[in-house]
């Protein structure tokens, strides 16, 4: 069978190096003795190291061409390749509701949609690895204070220790991309309560980060559209300060005094 070609409307970049795939691969031996799903194999540069590991291992791919490219390759995967879309799966059927390793090399365009999917379903998944770009990659290992430090960085960093583990150059993908990429790892960080409603958590930091250069007591305005909070919220400390420079701890100090509020 032909090589796949790679589709631009799905953010199809294939990885052609093969010591950057089994350097990803490897990502997955911090979490041992549970299944593995990749998403978007395409064509199995990364899955052919992850079958050398023997563990449980199925792949996610929504593209036809190489669902059946896989099928071809990798006989022994058959059962266990499916032909989906990730964001849509439910991810409590995949191993019959074993906890299992996420990874792969993600498409750009969907990748926070793919971490937001991980986030939803955190007590499945305890660690997380893959490419993704490097932009986002920083996004989600940044520290408060630093530029990159926003949504994603709190939001994740809440549930997982992010790990940026190495740099991955625009030579090494058909086609190659424009930026450049970076490979990940999270592991879950023992939290198992907030201490506060996630909802509404996740609600007050995407809120705060949408000006994110203005100070929280301008910020945080549009969540009190309905109810107008005592003169005494705003005049507050924290309401000085600026989303980027709150740990994860502020941020769930901040919702429950939003909560109070509402």
């Amino acid at each position: 069978m032909k090589r796949v070609r790679p589709k631009k409307h799905l953010g199809q970049h294939f990885l052609t190096d093969l010591d950057v795939a089994r350097r990803i691969a490897d990502t997955v031996d911090a979490c041992p003795a549970i299944p593995v799903l990749e998403v978007g194999p395409g064509m199995g540069v990364l899955t052919q190291y992850l079958v050398a590991k023997e563990r449980d291992l199925k792949v996610v791919e929504i593209d036809r061409e190489s669902v059946a490219y896989l099928n071809e390759h990798f006989p022994r995967l058959r059962e266990n390749i499916v032909g989906a879309d990730f964001l849509r799966m439910d991810l409590g059927e995949v191993f019959g509701g074993r906890a299992f390793v996420l990874t792969g090399n993600y498409p750009y365009d969907i990748s926070s949609q793919i971490f937001f999917k991980m986030l939803d379903n955190k007590d499945l998944i305890p660690c997380c690895t893959g490419m993704i770009q490097h932009e986002v990659a920083l996004r989600m290992a940044s520290q408060p204070g630093t530029k990159a430090y926003g949504i994603l960085s709190v939001l994740i960093q809440a549930w997982y220790n992010v790990e940026y583990l190495f740099t991955v150059d625009e030579s090494v993908f058909n086609p190659p991309p424009k930026v450049k990429s970076a490979v990940i790892r999270m592991m879950r960080n023992g939290v198992t309560e907030l201490g506060c409603d996630e909802r509404l958590f996740r609600r007050v930091v995407k809120t705060a980060f949408n000006q994110r250069r203005k100070m929280l007591r301008v910020s945080l305005r549009p969540l009190f559209s309905e109810r107008k909070p005592a003169d005494t919220f705003f005049a507050q400390e924290v309401m000085t300060r600026r989303p980027e420079q709150l740990t994860v701890a502020e941020f769930v100090e901040l919702t429950n005094l939003v909560a109070a509020e509402l």
